[in-house]
């Protein structure tokens, strides 16, 4: 599998969490995927799904 570049802001995973009053990640990454994404510059996350709302509509039809 082919991982993709990470944009945690469009990703389905990036939820509001009103407990924390802010955004988090629902994915719950092992310590090595924790390691490579906080050391930031070319973490590419093989959870990562786009929120893309009209491509869901698409495959409704």
């Amino acid at each position: 599998m082919k991982n993709k570049a990470t944009n945690c802001e469009t990703c389905t995973n990036y939820v509001y969490d009103e407990d924390y009053e802010c955004y988090v990640c629902m994915v719950n990454l092992d310590e090595d995927e924790m390691y490579r994404f906080l050391q930031g510059n070319n973490y590419a996350c093989s959870y990562y799904r786009p929120d893309d709302e009209y491509g869901v509509v698409k495959h409704q039809n």
